[in-house]
């Protein structure tokens, strides 16, 4: 299996990545970011390009791909719901139009989260955001496409996020692992995310939007 992951700096990302490159089933990881992903292996190939926006220019290198792992996000903190939008909903429609027309036959998982708004007419401005990214993902048609939408996710095998707030409340967040760990409906771990997207683009699942106890059964 031949996959691309898009975000692979990110706390999520890293984790799907790990799983990837650890996986004996992926002959070959793609990740595509604004910098490279910092991680080495033989089957690993960085395409970095500082305007996403601009994907569609590097058609050729997107060909031949059998998943798409989507793990691009920002905070919605301080940010306007036009900014908040330019990213999360116009990025992912442009990055996922040009990864369809570059591998038609691929499977697209695409990362959301828990209290996704998928009528897009909620009083939350991310969730309303993020829930019209999820409807034009699934209006796609890729071969398959998912979305996941974890809670709490705790990060494993040393990953850590780079954006403050999450490192603050992951600090804050340690001592109740053990219990979360025991509360698979709201959180799960890096490693088992990743492992569900492997496992849903390998062999499909009943649900095309997959909650944290979705995650967890899958990503065993």
């Amino acid at each position: 299996m031949r996959v691309m992951i898009f975000g692979a700096t990110g706390m999520l990302g890293q984790g799907v990545l790990r799983e990837c490159l650890r996986d004996p089933d992926v002959e070959q990881v793609l990740a595509v970011g604004r910098g490279p992903s910092g991680q080495t292996s033989p089957k690993l190939r960085d395409l970095a390009l500082p305007d996403l926006f601009r994907i569609a220019d590097a058609a050729e290198e997107l060909a031949g791909y059998d998943a798409c792992f989507y793990c691009l996000g920002v905070s919605s903190a301080g940010m306007s719901e036009a900014a908040y939008a330019r990213v999360t909903y116009d990025l992912t429609v442009v990055v996922a139009e040009a990864v369809m027309r570059a591998s038609s036959g691929l499977t697209f998982v695409f990362v959301s989260g828990a209290g996704t708004d998928a009528t897009e007419k909620g009083r939350t401005m991310w969730a309303r955001v993020k829930g019209r990214a999820e409807n034009a993902v699934l209006r796609m048609p890729f071969r398959a496409a998912y979305v996941f939408r974890p809670g709490f996710v705790e990060p494993m095998h040393g990953i850590t996020s780079r954006t403050r707030s999450y490192r603050v409340l992951g600090a804050i967040m340690k001592p109740l692992y053990p219990l979360l760990r025991r509360a698979p409906a709201i959180a799960t771990t890096t490693e088992r995310l990743g492992r569900a997207m492997l496992a849903v683009a390998r062999q499909g699942y009943a649900k095309q939007v997959l909650d944290s106890a979705d995650i967890n059964v899958v990503g065993r």
